[in-house]
């Protein structure tokens, strides 16, 4: 697969796909990782003296109103601030001023487009890969890399559509993604599975493809009391996902060895922020609700890691959106930290990457995946649609527009 460095960039107008979709509030971000792990890939073609414009989707688009608070203009600025020099920002990213924007491009200079979800206000031209919006964006460049992970199992204009007509390779991030991704299908052992969240819809793919490859599977969040209830306890009022049963006691039955679910939790009568009563699973009473794994767990779950070489881990143990119930998740987080010269330990998905982030482990974990359902897409499929375009590319279709 072609890399940002098999091309020849120089005076060339580059187009990067990144994925600036960083969390937002009040026209603040919250946090820039993944502005800063793009920097590698933009100031690597500056650096080659190329002409970069930058895409990029923000959030949901679905109506009007929603322009004011999915502008990138905060991205903009943040951008600046990290590459210590100016970024030219046009406000849409279709038109007569986009063109000519990229026209006065100069050598080493950067322009980001408005937010391309924009787009999905007509038709939703974006999200449904419209050719002609993806040849308008062909048109702006001679060169296409994808340095977006997060999007990479959508097919969008901005991702697969503008593949189809420019030369395409991959940038940094998404080299670096892969690569470690793709490292887990061999990984050293002892290896852990850590999996967490509520849906266990959305781990069937990973279950299935690492069970017969990983030594323990550990289990917290919701979906460990749909486990618990195959199993034929007594779960309370926790949410669980009565039609997964049936999955549950397979994978029970099939891995029951491996399978590692909580022994105690955290639990309270209703979800809130208030500290809630730690419990054996034996004495949930019929209107608890298990928010977080209890002491017990924690320590069980450390035992079992203890001699690990590679972690996988995706979703967190408890409710982390609230603050008395992240002790389990962050515990386990701070544990793989202080084995990380042994321990090899990669996380995939928003919600946990968002807890490690909040814990400043950025730096302290081996990997910390930019994809959410990207990440898991690979892990189940060994591939993405973004990527198997990628791959097919040779450039030889031409946009209407150039």
């Amino acid at each position: 697969m072609k890399t940002i460095r098999d091309f020849d960039l120089s005076k060339k107008t580059v187009l990067i796909r990144c994925d600036f979709n960083v969390p937002m509030k009040d026209g603040k971000i919250l946090d820039d990782t993944r502005i800063r792990k793009a920097l590698d890939t933009i100031e690597y073609a500056m650096d080659k003296n190329a002409k970069v414009v930058l895409l990029s989707h923000l959030g949901k688009v679905k109506e009007e109103s929603d322009k004011q608070k999915q502008t990138l203009l905060p991205v903009q600025k943040r951008l600046e601030e990290l590459l210590k020099k100016r970024v030219i920002f046009v406000n849409d990213c279709v038109g007569e001023q986009v063109l000519e924007q990229v026209k006065k491009l100069k050598e080493k200079e950067v322009l980001l487009l408005e937010n391309t979800r924009f787009q999905d206000l007509d038709g939703k031209k974006e999200s449904n890969n419209d050719p002609s919006l993806a040849q308008f964006w062909a048109s702006l460049g001679d060169i296409f890399i994808n340095d977006a992970f997060g999007t990479m199992h959508r097919a969008h204009a901005s991702t697969i559509g503008i593949a189809s007509f420019l030369p395409t390779g991959i940038g940094f991030l998404v080299e670096k993604e892969i690569s470690v991704l793709k490292s887990l299908f061999s990984a050293p052992k002892p290896f852990i599975l850590i999996l967490g969240g509520s849906k266990i819809k959305d781990k069937i793919g990973i279950i299935k493809k690492f069970a017969p490859k990983c030594d323990k599977i550990l289990i917290g969040g919701a979906m460990a009391a749909t486990f618990l209830e195959a199993e034929g306890y007594q779960v309370g009022a926790s949410l669980k996902e009565t039609e997964w049963i049936p999955f549950c006691k397979e994978m029970l039955k099939k891995y029951s060895s491996k399978i590692i679910l909580p022994v105690d939790f955290r639990c309270a009568k209703q979800i809130s922020n208030q500290e809630g009563e730690e419990k054996d699973i034996t004495d949930l009473e019929v209107d608890d609700i298990a928010l977080d794994i209890g002491a017990q767990t924690i320590e069980n779950f450390k035992n079992h890691l203890k001699d690990a070489k590679t972690v996988l881990w995706n979703g967190p143990l408890g409710a982390y959106e609230f603050s008395s119930y992240k002790k389990g998740t962050k515990e386990i987080l701070l544990y793989l930290k202080d084995e990380k010269e042994k321990i090899k330990t990669v996380v995939g998905g928003g919600d946990t990457v968002a807890c490690a982030m909040e814990n400043h482990l950025e730096n302290d974990l081996y990997h910390l995946s930019t994809g959410g359902g990207a990440t898991l897409h690979y892990l189940e499929d060994e591939t993405l649609v973004v990527l198997e375009a990628v791959e097919k590319n040779n450039g030889s279709n031409k946009s209407q527009f150039q």
